[in-house]
């Protein structure tokens, strides 16, 4: 039999044991993917990367693996008078395992930077010319209510992870902002292109009831992808 004084000791180890496994718990979390998807793979050997990218001998590492210029203005001779020039660890490779990214926009007068989510990213946004109408949607378990703002040069706004938003030139002149990501692979879902110029092509049926429009307009928009 346990000694009585020895029991209350006995269960203030058994519980600082415990808070100290779930602490451990606590603190053990998966982290955040950097791809669109990584499939287990049993042999190293047959793997293409890791969660992130493989890492460079860092005695081997030089000035220019942390360096990038985006001095130059984007080709903004699109359908949508828009161009962003990404500096994610792709084009950046000192950026992985750092969490974050950038990318310059450049706007034609009235272009539109489209409807898109990024999957693994906040995005900060700052203007540094011309106007820009911006906005995004919440979810919609907070019924897709819509925030938007005009902004102007050496404005900022900020645009929640994952959720879908745009920034439109309001003005007669170009416009340049720059946009401050939260993941060194942030990725993007360019909310048209991805529903109607996948590939193969979503079946007709379902995009013509889930937009509630004629089968002919949901062919004539899949053609334009």
């Amino acid at each position: 039999m346990m000694n009585s004084k020895v029991v209350p000791k006995y269960y203030a180890l058994v519980a600082v044991a415990l808070l100290a496994f779930a602490c451990s718990l606590a603190s053990a979390y998966d982290p955040s993917p950097l791809q669109d998807f990584c499939v287990a793979i049993d042999n190293p050997a047959s793997a293409v990367f890791v969660n992130g990218k493989f890492c460079k001998n860092p005695k081997l590492v030089t000035a220019d693996d942390f360096f990038r210029s985006v001095n130059i203005p984007g080709n903004t001779s699109n359908k949508v008078g828009s161009n962003v020039t990404a500096v994610t660890v792709e084009q950046l490779p000192g950026l992985n395992t750092l969490g974050i990214s950038l990318a310059r926009i450049d706007f034609a007068p009235r272009g539109l930077n489209p409807p898109h989510t990024h999957p693994r990213g906040t995005e900060f946004l700052v203007v540094i010319e011309g106007t820009l109408h911006v906005g995004f949607v919440t979810s919609n378990a907070d019924g897709n209510r819509l925030f938007t703002k005009v902004l102007n040069k050496g404005d900022v706004f900020v645009f929640p992870i994952g959720l879908i938003h745009f920034q439109l030139n309001v003005g007669n002149t170009k416009a340049i902002a720059f946009a401050g990501l939260s993941s060194q692979n942030p990725g993007v879902i360019t909310i048209a292109n991805a529903v109607f110029g996948s590939d193969p092509p979503i079946n007709q049926d379902v995009l013509t009831k889930a937009f509630q429009m004629d089968k002919n307009v949901v062919k004539y928009l899949q053609q334009q992808f």
